[in-house]
């Protein structure tokens, strides 16, 4: 029996990152929590520290793709495959500040075959942040174990 005749989509959505949130030090490490997860859809959130601003005393840009890209890595995987990012392009639009929660919200655009196509806006309230773009590329393996009828 097959995983997905006995889970809905959402479940398995859940299952998914629940797996992937175990080995996902650098997502925890940085404060990140998953705020939401459907099928094709994160939602990720994570609070601007001290230790995440630059020089112009505004996040750092590396933490805000970070953000996104964690976003983008949930979505992607929540089919049950193991999925990985082949690119990612970001549009900072406004400066996040100390202080912020800034949320992450990643759509599936397209998915076919291996490919996927993915689209992440952050956000602090009402104000976006930056617009994120990710391909993604499926690799071997699935996150739940196949179920055996026979046991």
């Amino acid at each position: 029996m097959n995983v997905k005749a006995t889970l809905s989509p959402e479940d398995i959505a859940r299952a998914c990152a629940e797996a992937m949130w175990k080995e996902d030090d650098a997502s925890k490490g940085l404060g990140m929590e998953i705020v939401e997860i459907k099928p094709g859809l994160a939602v990720m959130a994570m609070t601007v520290q001290p230790h995440m601003v630059n020089g112009q005393r505004i996040c750092h840009g590396g933490f805000i793709f970070t953000l996104a890209d964690s976003a983008f890595a949930f979505a992607c995987n929540s089919h049950n495959e193991r999925v990985v990012a082949a690119q990612g392009n970001i549009t900072f639009i406004r400066p996040g500040k100390l202080g912020d929660r800034l949320v992450a919200t990643a759509r599936e655009i397209s998915r076919s075959a291996r490919s996927g196509i993915y689209d992440v806006r952050v956000t602090a309230g009402d104000t976006v942040i930056a617009e994120f773009r990710g391909h993604s590329r499926v690799i071997s393996g699935t996150w739940l174990p196949e179920t055996d009828s026979t046991t």
